[in-house]
């Protein structure tokens, strides 16, 4: 009986947990979070883990893990030294940095490779390859692997052949003499790290950036996963298979596997893709997606990561559930209890900046600052300012000027992701005291230094040419050129604010724009509404591989600026996400 019993169970257990659904809505990952790539590791506490790309931003290539699929914690960072990636710190593109990772788990390490685009770097690029046993800890990242090639390329992949005692292979968007990207694949010599044996695989079905390559091995066939079209409303999955990991590949009938090429969905630039498993068998996708509709015209926060169910059934092609805000699928059991110290990624924030406390983690910078290591640009509570944050200003401001020199200058900038739709960010700037003309100090909604909106307080002459302080609403879209930037918006700081905190405000309302205000602290009937900045300023342009931040800056805006500026009682909101046009749930 007790055979039998058993007998029933092994048969009923896994049909049961095939065929549980459960809702959920897209993005998983909200906010700037391009290029997913993830991992399922049984042996650590069946943990689902996955990274994106950050291009500029520092600390980079963040770590995220979660237990369900849908509640993600931020528990480590694998670049979170300058020394790791010098030829991050001077970048002179804003497109430059680090690109597309691939993560994998391998003989008890994640193993996670990246390229570093860089116009100082040797070629312009390199391949990096972290490592670690501790995914919860940054110090616990490794320094990187340069992985020696004699080809350029990007969007790097890792393969351990496990049919030929785990030869690892690797696999790139590459440039062989031509103008755009081809699949490429080498083995690695180790320990060297080595990849000089160069094989082309695939040049995708429409021949028009194949990239994003990620290979698999299942039911004795190799498969090909790829992205292609571009990163906008062309973007596609598709895929490819061979008996040899060299191929040739032979491309799915059905390709594109997935896409929302020519559909009215919210979500579009569907594409670059990843694979994997969960602890029951259930074959699971990631991919980033931009929800602007099919005009493609309002995307602030960027590209996302957004999760689908797969079917992969022995010997067949597998399938991917197209993308929608709101999905259903075979779901772990929701869950919170995820290691690490870090946030979830959609959670509310407030900061008090305690003595003694290290910068937040959700805390960016816009590269690796010349001089954030010493603390002299962001410092935590300064003995005579307990609980603020304090900012040094740069000589230059977000936007620079032709004599701005990555490496060699600072910029006094920290922000944070956008997670939200609608949300509410505010931050007391409680002592600011500037007596140079044009220091000022504010918030911004920042997506590269030539596409970004500032609400600052700043010193300037007013119509009797005494030097007053004013409330400075400007934007800057010379990355954007097909926009017409509006005039700045000035308006004298009242004087009996002077020597009082002053909060600064951003709102997002609804789905189009921003609204900027300040009010003294303490005092909400004082709120002045500066004016409102359309969302249109912060999609695509300079900035179609990123999303916005919302942070503080100070500046001398060129001038010899010396004034410090504190800051305290951050706090960010998130109020509700679209997940279709005009249909939100709460954050």
């Amino acid at each position: 009986m007790q055979f039998l019993l058993y007998l029933v169970n092994a048969l009923l257990i896994p049909l049961v947990t095939a065929t549980r659904q459960t809702n959920y809505t897209n993005p998983i990952l909200p906010g700037w979070h391009s290029d997913p790539s993830c991992a399922f590791i049984a042996a650590w506490d069946e943990t689902f883990f996955c990274t994106t790309s950050t291009f500029l931003a520092f600390p980079g290539i963040p770590i995220y893990a979660s237990k369900d699929l849908i509640h993600w914690k931020l528990v480590s960072y694998a670049l979170s030294r300058p020394s790791q990636a010098p030829f991050l710190l001077n970048a002179t593109s804003q497109s430059e940095g680090i690109y597309a990772s691939t993560l994998r788990f391998h003989k008890g390490t994640l193993y996670l490779t990246t390229a570093l685009i860089s116009s100082t770097a040797p070629n312009g690029s390199e391949f990096l390859v972290f490592t670690t046993t501790d995914p919860y800890a940054d110090a616990a990242w490794s320094d990187p692997i340069t992985i020696t090639t004699t080809l350029t390329g990007y969007d790097p992949d890792l393969f351990w052949d496990a049919a030929d005692n785990d030869r690892l292979y690797l696999t790139i968007a590459g440039y062989n003499h031509s103008a755009t990207p081809l699949i490429f694949q080498s083995p690695v010599a180790l320990p060297d790290w080595t990849a000089t044996s160069w094989s082309y695989l695939w040049n995708g079905t429409e021949n028009i950036w194949p990239e994003g390559p990620h290979l698999y091995r299942k039911d004795k066939w190799y498969y090909l996963l790829i992205a292609e079209g571009g990163t906008g409303t062309s973007h596609q999955v598709s895929i490819a298979r061979s008996k040899h990991v060299t191929g040739p590949y032979e491309p799915c009938p059905a390709n594109p596997i997935l896409t929302n090429k020519n559909t009215t969905e919210y979500f579009q630039t569907v594409g670059h893709a990843d694979l994997f498993q969960d602890s029951t068998g259930n074959w699971w996708g990631v991919a980033l997606a931009t929800r602007s509709g099919p005009a493609w015209e309002i995307y602030p926060m960027g590209r996302e990561t957004v999760l689908y169910p797969a079917q992969w059934e022995e010997g067949a092609w597998p399938q991917l559930q197209p993308v929608r805000g709101r999905m259903r699928g075979p779901l772990p059991p929701s869950s919170r209890a995820v290691q690490g110290q870090g946030p979830f990624v959609d959670a509310s924030e407030k900061l008090s900046f305690a003595p003694g406390s290290p910068l937040p983690p959700t805390l960016q910078t816009w590269r690796p600052q010349p001089h954030a290591q010493d603390q002299s640009l962001f410092t935590i509570s300064p003995p005579d300012h307990p609980h603020t944050l304090r900012l040094t200003p740069s000589w230059a401001n977000l936007t620079g000027n032709a004599s701005f020199t990555p490496g060699k200058d600072d910029l006094s900038f920290l922000g944070r992701i956008q997670t939200s739709t609608l949300f509410e960010y505010a931050v007391t700037l409680r002592d600011f005291t500037p007596s140079i003309e044009a220091e000022e100090a504010g918030v911004s909604i920042f997506l590269t230094q030539t596409q970004h909106v500032d609400l600052g307080v700043v010193l300037l002459r007013d119509a009797h040419g005494k030097l007053a302080l004013h409330f400075r609403l400007r934007v800057e879209a010379s990355g954007r050129p097909d926009l017409v930037a509006p005039d700045a918006v000035v308006t004298a700081v009242p004087v009996a604010w002077y020597g009082r905190g002053i909060v600064l405000r951003v709102r997002a309302r609804d789905d189009a724009g921003y609204v900027l205000s300040a009010a003294l602290v303490g005092s909400p009937g004082s709120e002045i509404v500066l004016g409102r900045a359309s969302a249109g300023v912060l999609s695509g342009g300079s900035g179609p591989f990123t999303g916005t931040l919302l942070g503080v800056y100070a500046t001398g805006n060129g001038g010899p600026g010396e004034t410090p500026s504190y800051w305290s009682d951050w706090t960010y909101v998130p109020v509700a996400q679209e997940i279709d046009a005009g249909v939100f749930v709460d954050a």
